[in-house]
């Protein structure tokens, strides 16, 4: 009996595009790295909905939260300043939610990766 579970299927949220490029960035790696990759990737990673929820509260409170949690300062910055570019951008971030979270989850993969790397040594 297979006890074994892939650890992506873990995110309800996670698109077809998201688990390829994870599978591809894993595919190198030792069974012991993949879990360490796992643990460190799942801690940075952001879903959709929560770029959703904090983009919803920039009309609310603070302008440009979602840029400060995924580590855009500047753009964030900016949004603080100028009440999320009038609620445009604010706007057109709602509706690119999910391109925010992708983008964001890309570069966090590739950063767990590298640290999965210098880690774990096999």
């Amino acid at each position: 009996m297979n006890t074994y579970q892939d650890p992506y299927m873990t995110f309800s949220d996670m698109t077809a595009e998201e688990m390829g490029s994870l599978q591809q960035a894993t595919n190198g790696l030792t069974e012991k790295q993949k879990q360490y990759f796992y643990m460190v990737y799942s801690g940075k990673r952001r879903s959709p909905q929560e770029i959703l929820i904090f983009t919803l509260l920039g009309f609310i409170c603070v302008a440009g939260i979602q840029r400060f949690i995924t580590g855009q300062i500047t753009m964030g910055i900016f949004f603080l300043i100028t009440g999320g570019f009038c609620g445009i951008g604010t706007i057109v971030d709602l509706v690119n939610h999910r391109n925010i979270a992708t983008e964001y989850n890309q570069k966090m993969a590739y950063e767990s990766f590298q640290i999965t790397k210098m880690a774990v040594q096999e």
